[in-house]
């Protein structure tokens, strides 16, 4: 019987967190599993943990609150009830009114609120449509924990009768307690543990999460298949704090960068330089590189004409969008010291340079619904400071395809927002244009129009039978994703074949689609990069063009392209290229990463995602080719 009665007083202790805050662990609790309820869309799954973990979490917060002196705890649960409830409030509004949950690029336009659209948020909280969504349900909850915390002061303003079964109810259920508490206990302990187990992963990497050191370590640790959940609306907005902390930093390292920009001179020698910037498009898809099905008729005719120069051996530094463009966009070259936000952007040398930049993207914009990976790829582009020292226009829709672009370059030339150089005598109207395009970016059967389909899974039957027909039918939308790219591209060339223009190519990285026997399609973000993955995921289709008014002027450039077109490159050096052609001088261009330039250091290092050697692996891929 003692060790009976020792025992039960051990399973009491572990209700007694819950038994001196009983309605903030229920309605807590309850709290986080309606939030998880209400923001999963119909045909996803709810968090796998989700009651187990929330019932740790809640617990621990208890046992915090129990061990504080009575009147601070009950200020601190008040606390927590605000900050608890608000949040979830503006994560289930932010899901209903922009099918998403609390994000960092979320957080970030909060930021940007003025007074006026605040007091214009208040008010729609309030409004019959809002209360009648899924930002009801906590609004009853809230009602709800309001009207049963009030309950005993009613019942002390009822008369005698009333008070005196309420008294006696209240004795009963004292007594009845006290004989449950240590099963309480137990179910405590038994919960506790459960929990505990099937939530340690997931706390591991949360912890891995937030302790990422940028924002780029951040995007890349939820890259990984087993990164964290967060499944609360809570660890929703502590994460997008700290992700927007972690871009904070870097933006003020950019704006101390563009401080100090100096140009030297400019003698302006390309008038318009357009730049395309491409995404996802893996080089063994092309058939202007030998690929087996016509994707590129187009770009291949300009490569016949003479005026498109294809070039053979470029890779991209990243298989990540983002990362990509923080590279591609600096001055800092991978090998160099510090990072890549302690260099001037590229666009704010031109700028600086009386070059007009405009920039067409159809990825990074500002908007409520974005995730991590864009957030990381467009804070730098997008922030208000660094926006205006990198461009002069940008357009301010995204579009379903890439041909929306084309419309908003037509829309500015028309409007003579944008005015390209009638001649090498006309100094007043050098542009540099950019064009990011959506490509071939994953769903790839939403990147091209209905009735624009050029393959079809069953032309796939011969040159891959080791597919099943789901696997040809993707293979056969990638496929049109990269025509309806070829045309494009090859519109934008359209545009400018008229004028003293120069165009480059390049996409952001390459792309998986089912290669030989890898059975996947996007990218693998494994740490470890093996030749294959180096070879479909970092080799990119690469070309530059040169209307015929630009070779005639400048046929020493023209030269140039054609002779390097077989050298080794990494994008990360792009700027210094584009700063040869636009003929700027300033002290952070390099001779020696300008792909053009006779003094290029062609045998530079190409490290992948800064750990692997690309040419290493590909050569003894294949010295392992030879030996077989």
């Amino acid at each position: 019987m003692k060790i009976m009665s020792v025992f039960r007083k051990f399973l009491q202790k572990f209700f007694i967190p819950v038994q001196l805050n009983g309605m903030f662990f229920a309605f807590m609790y309850i709290l986080g599993v309606l939030c998880a309820w209400v923001t999963t869309s119909s045909g996803d799954e709810l968090y796998k943990n989700l009651y187990t973990e929330l019932f740790v979490d809640v617990y621990v917060i208890c046992v915090i609150l129990a061990l504080m002196p009575r009147r601070v705890r009950f200020w601190i649960r008040q606390l927590l009830y605000i900050i608890l409830y608000a949040t979830a409030l503006a994560d289930v509004y932010c899901y209903v009114n922009f099918d998403s949950t609390l994000n960092p690029s979320m957080l970030l336009l909060v930021g940007e609120t003025n007074g006026r659209e605040a007091e214009e948020f208040i008010s729609s909280l309030v409004s019959p449509s809002l209360i009648f969504s899924n930002v009801g349900w906590i609004f009853l909850l809230l009602l709800f924990q309001i009207s049963l915390a009030l309950f005993p002061k009613i019942m002390k303003r009822m008369n005698s009768s009333i008070q005196d079964k309420w008294l006696l109810l209240s004795c009963q259920w004292k007594a009845i307690s006290g004989k449950i508490v240590p099963y309480a206990g137990l179910l405590c302990l038994t919960f506790l543990i459960w929990g505990i187990v099937a939530g340690a992963h997931n706390k591991v990497a949360t912890y891995k999460l937030m302790s990422g050191r940028t924002i780029g370590d951040v995007e890349h640790t939820l890259t990984e298949n087993d990164h964290a959940e967060l499944y609360t609306p809570i660890s929703r907005l502590i994460f997008s704090l700290y992700a927007n902390s972690l871009a904070s930093q870097q933006i003020d390292q950019l704006i101390a960068a563009t401080n100090k920009i100096h140009v030297d001179s400019c003698s302006y020698t390309s008038p318009t330089i357009v730049l395309i910037i491409g995404e996802s498009y893996g080089k063994h898809h092309s058939h202007m590189y030998g690929y087996f099905k016509e994707t590129t008729p187009r770009q291949e005719k300009l490569e016949k004409s003479g005026q498109l120069v294809k070039f053979n051996d470029v890779i991209t530094c990243w298989n990540l969008t983002s990362f990509v463009f923080k590279n591609v966009f600096s001055l800092h070259v991978i090998g160099q010291k510090g990072e890549w936000c302690d260099y001037p952007l590229f666009p704010e040398l031109f700028r600086k340079s009386g070059y007009r930049v405009s920039f067409l993207t159809n990825q990074f914009l500002p908007r409520a619904k974005q995730a991590v990976y864009d957030f990381s790829g467009g804070f730098f582009l997008n922030n208000p400071i660094l926006s205006k020292a990198q461009f002069d226009l940008r357009n301010t829709q995204l579009h379903q395809y890439d041909d929306g672009l084309l419309d908003d370059y037509d829309h500015f030339l028309s409007s003579g927002k944008i005015q390209l150089a009638k001649n090498n005598e006309d100094k007043k109207h050098n542009n540099l244009i950019i064009f990011h395009l959506i490509g071939q970016h994953v769903t790839y059967k939403d990147r091209y129009p209905q009735g624009r389909e050029h393959f079809w899974a069953s032309s796939y039957e011969k040159e891959r039978p080791n597919l099943n027909d789901h696997q040809r039918k993707v293979l056969s939308q990638y496929d049109n994703a990269v025509y309806y790219n070829d045309s494009i591209v090859d519109q934008i060339v359209n545009r400018f074949k008229n004028k003293n223009a120069i165009v480059i190519y390049m996409p952001d990285h390459g792309e998986e689609c089912y290669e030989e026997n890898r059975g996947f399609i996007c990218r693998n973000h494994s740490s470890k990069i093996d030749y294959p993955l180096a070879k479909y995921e970092f080799e990119i289709p690469f070309w530059i063009y040169c209307s015929s008014k630009y070779i005639h002027s400048h046929p020493e450039i023209y030269k140039e392209v054609i002779e390097a077109k077989n050298r080794k490159f990494m994008t990360d050096a792009l700027p210094h290229m584009l700063l040869y052609l636009a003929g700027i001088h300033t002290k952070d261009y390099h001779d020696e990463f300008n792909l053009l330039s006779p003094k290029y250091k062609e045998n530079r290092l190409r490290i992948m995602k800064n750990s692997a050697d690309y040419d290493k692996l590909r050569d003894a891929a294949l010295k392992e080719k030879k030996k077989r």
